[in-house]
């Protein structure tokens, strides 16, 4: 934080609360992709060219293949003196500190660390905190089972457009190895970068048998494993939505 000199404590508080007076501010939210990050270093003072030569030379955590993903979300705070590289890196080290604490990076027996982060990417991007660990058990049902994963949200991240609840047809037959309607299994990386809350969820799932998910109304996504009863969810969703119940207030 900048702070005047010589003033009283009421004043010190109203300047540590100012968020204009913090020095290169950088607030990474959860599930961001890189893309949005690098605008966000530009938009904060750091020039574009250091930027992307920045991201080209970060290193990449061990048994990782994509640099999507790897900046972890938070606040960050860099002085002037900062160059690009020290900031994309800290970014980095905070997220290898996390991921290597709850064990993503050592791996699993049945998914690699870049596998594991790719669905904590696609458990962030698909739900509410709340169901996290219902996302993850979902995802890795229909793995087991061979069946594609059908996710909006790898479709969205190939398109790069955000806050659009419904997908066309036409978007899910995108020729993409991100695109989980053409593609079984998992996409070949991360489509951004999960907080932790996702990657805990990702490596200790609930247990369950649900196959199918679906947000029927804001703050409502219901689990299930019969087609069936996925169905009459999904007329519940067309209808809340012709009604503008997802439309943004």
């Amino acid at each position: 934080h900048k702070l005047n000199l010589k003033i009283s404590a009421k004043q010190a508080l109203e300047q540590l609360l100012d968020a204009k007076r913090i020095s290169g501010l950088i607030a990474i939210r959860e599930g961001q992709w890189r893309s949005e990050i690098i605008s966000m270093m530009v938009d904060a003072g750091f020039k574009y060219s250091e930027v992307m030569a920045a991201f080209s030379k970060v290193t990449v955590p061990k048994g990782l293949s994509n640099s999507e993903g790897i900046y972890f979300p938070a606040q960050y705070s860099f002085d002037k003196s900062t160059t690009a590289l020290e900031a994309v890196t800290s970014m980095v080290e905070r997220f290898k500190k996390e991921a290597e604490q709850i064990g993503l990076l050592r791996g699993e027996k049945k998914f690699s660390p870049q596998q594991l982060l790719t669905m904590a990417s696609l458990v962030q991007a698909e739900g509410n905190p709340s169901d996290f660990s219902k996302i993850s058990r979902v995802i890795r049902n229909r793995l087991k089972i061979g069946m594609p994963l059908q996710l909006d949200t790898s479709v969205q991240y190939i398109q790069k457009r955000r806050g659009e609840i419904y997908l066309t047809t036409k978007a899910t037959t995108i020729n993409s190895p991100y695109n989980t309607y053409r593609r079984v299994g998992l996409p070949i990386g991360p489509i951004g970068s999960p907080g932790l809350q996702a990657m805990k969820a990702t490596m200790n799932p609930v247990a369950g048998d649900w196959i199918f998910f679906i947000t029927v109304a804001p703050n409502d996504t219901r689990f299930t494993a019969s087609h069936d009863e996925f169905l009459k969810w999904k007329e519940l969703y067309l209808k809340n939505y012709r009604a503008g119940l997802f439309r943004s207030k």
